[in-house]
């Protein structure tokens, strides 16, 4: 946040117009997770692919198992973990908005030439 703070004012608006336009939709995850989220979906859309992936598996062993006792234990710790993510999910987007911020505040440090960047420092 610090670097984000050394930025020009028209530089920090920039940087959070894209971020308003990169980021993921708060809405768009909520009906993922809600329509699909037993599959995991939802992680996909929010860049959790891993644990979407292990969350899909679940689910799907724990329906093609579901006449055998094991399959009803994964779906309910896959329905346990679905309802967790509904908290969950507000934090993965702020993550992801400030993965975000940081690497377009570190491309426009590096476009700042060293003379500005020694002045300013100079200046302070």
């Amino acid at each position: 946040m610090v670097m984000f703070m050394t930025l020009s004012t028209n530089e920090q608006i920039l940087i959070e117009q894209r971020i308003s336009n990169d980021a993921k939709s708060m809405f768009a995850a909520y009906l993922l997770w809600f329509f699909l989220g037993g599959f995991g979906i939802h992680r996909f859309y929010l860049g959790r692919g891993g644990s979407g992936a292990l969350m899909c598996f679940m689910c799907i062993a724990g329906i093609v198992t579901y006449l055998v006792v094991i399959g009803i234990f994964l779906l309910i710790f896959v329905g346990i973990w679905w309802l967790i993510d509904i908290f969950l999910i507000p934090g993965m987007i702020s993550k992801q908005k400030g993965d975000i911020r940081a690497r377009l505040t570190a491309e426009a440090l590096a476009r700042q030439s060293p003379i500005e960047t020694r002045s300013e420092d100079i200046v302070r």
